[in-house]
């Protein structure tokens, strides 16, 4: 009788065992799963057109709470792409830049979008989006004037279910780097 419990009691040892290993082995399934769908998520991003990639902002923001959410880019847009409401009632005023990962965006764009944002369209709340990297200069510059950028990392974070609101609260002086990305060869 006392072998028959012993022998049960290490086949549920063994099963247990056998139950961690298959758990721990989905779990970095999913996680491979995970980090694979980031990737071809950025990679949409970087396939899309200027207009695509700006629908693609404004229903991010949509998601997110805001409302009277409208892309309104075009030519002679003086810096907006993308306009509405966060959740609190501020402006939202978006300028949208596609770029191949390998760029990065420089201060002088930032200049322009600081110059027209709050005074043309009355932003509370200037946000910056691009699909690369920032300079070292552009985020100072963005520091020092109450801009907030979204690179090519937050903007993953953010499609992958990140709020607007927790992007809106980093200090992109001190976050971020302004390395370039490698193109793919």
């Amino acid at each position: 009788m006392a072998l028959a419990v012993l022998g049960a009691a290490g086949m549920v040892g063994i099963r247990i065992r056998a139950g961690h290993r298959e758990a721990e082995a989905e779990k970095a399934r999913l996680a491979e799963q995970a980090r694979a769908q980031a990737v071809r998520s950025m990679e949409t991003v970087w396939a899309m057109d200027p207009r695509e990639f700006e629908e693609y902002v404004a229903d991010l923001c949509r998601r997110d709470g805001c409302t009277e959410v409208l892309r309104v880019g075009a030519t002679n847009d003086l810096g907006a792409d993308v306009m509405g409401r966060l959740p609190d009632g501020r402006k939202l005023v978006v300028q949208c830049k596609r770029y191949a990962k390998h760029r990065t965006v420089g201060s002088p764009d930032l200049q322009k979008f600081n110059g027209t944002a709050r005074s043309e369209h009355g932003a509370d709340v200037p946000l910056f989006v691009a699909s690369c990297k920032f300079t070292k200069q552009a985020r100072a510059f963005a520091a020092r004037h109450g801009l907030v950028l979204v690179d090519v990392d937050l903007l993953g974070f953010w499609n992958s279910g990140t709020a607007l609101a927790t992007l809106l609260d980093l200090d992109i002086g001190r976050s971020g780097t302004n390395r370039k990305l490698a193109p793919d060869n």
